[in-house]
């Protein structure tokens, strides 16, 4: 989806959003619920109580969201934001209220038209009445560092971004972007995701909710880092070339997930599987 087009923009509108019918969510499994879902209900599913942590997750989560075709394809017309609806919107909004970070590659955030890492008022006041601070930290993976340092992503953020890159990146491109953001070398000579995911457990940011795009989602998979994967099904056909939503990464055999739980909005289906 195109997170710009509702970030920081008529909180009020969405807010009132989970109350229509188009945003309206029903659990199918475990068990199904007796109606609609309130944002409640939703955050509880979400959560860090329903999750089960192992060894390898116990000091952060790393959480992947992506919206798919029933063919297989993450975007519609070259974006995601196409594929999802008002209910995956909502959930996409409740996600990031829980995170510590938001973790995007650079092309997603071209591609997809970021803004800056700002929330609801409704998501603010949830987060200061437990402590947390009111806007997630924004992290932004780039090898190249092909980012524009004037864009509203870093002029108008909340929280200073951290742009997670390689010690080889271009020397201009990091004096520009070290003016708007916290620049960390997270491998030598390309960005390794273990190193990514170490530095921001190190920053306090322990609950890291990641939005792609394919390559990076890829990389994560590579590297056995993927401790949930939110997926919706978009109840459409794409055909044509899309890309998957996992995309290179070295091949390690597969990866077995469990399913937590499936929620259904109209034909569309949310789903959620974690690490066993």
């Amino acid at each position: 989806m195109s997170p710009d087009e509702h970030a920081d923009d008529e909180p009020a509108a969405a807010a009132a959003a989970g109350a229509t019918d188009a945003a309206a969510v029903e659990q199918l499994f475990p068990a199904a619920g007796p109606g609609p879902l309130d944002d409640d209900a939703l955050l509880a599913l979400y959560g860090r109580e329903a999750r089960h942590p192992s060894p390898t997750t116990a000091d952060s989560w790393v959480r992947v969201n992506f919206v798919s075709s029933l063919d297989g394809s993450a975007t519609a017309e070259g974006v995601s934001g196409g594929l999802g609806g008002p209910a995956d919107l909502r959930v996409f909004d409740l996600l990031r209220r829980l995170a510590d970070v938001v973790l995007v590659a650079a092309g997603t955030v071209r591609n997809e038209g970021y803004g800056p890492m700002r929330l609801h008022d409704a998501d603010v006041a949830w987060r200061r009445a437990r402590d947390l601070p009111d806007h997630p930290a924004f992290a932004i993976v780039s090898g190249s560092l092909a980012l524009d340092a004037a864009s509203r992503v870093f002029t108008e953020a909340p929280v200073r971004p951290v742009v997670l890159t390689h010690a080889e990146a271009p020397a201009d491109r990091r004096a520009a972007l070290a003016a708007v953001a916290d620049v960390v070398d997270c491998g030598a000579d390309a960005v390794d995701v273990a190193v990514v995911r170490r530095a921001l457990v190190e920053r306090g940011l322990a609950q890291i909710h990641c939005e792609g795009g394919p390559g990076l989602l890829g990389a994560l998979v590579a590297a056995d880092a993927v401790d949930e994967l939110c997926l919706t099904v978009s109840p459409v056909l794409e055909g044509g070339d899309g890309p998957r939503i996992a995309r290179g990464g070295a091949g390690q055999g597969l990866r077995s997930m469990r399913l937590a739980h499936v929620l259904r909005a109209g034909d569309m289906l949310l789903t959620r599987y974690r690490r066993p």
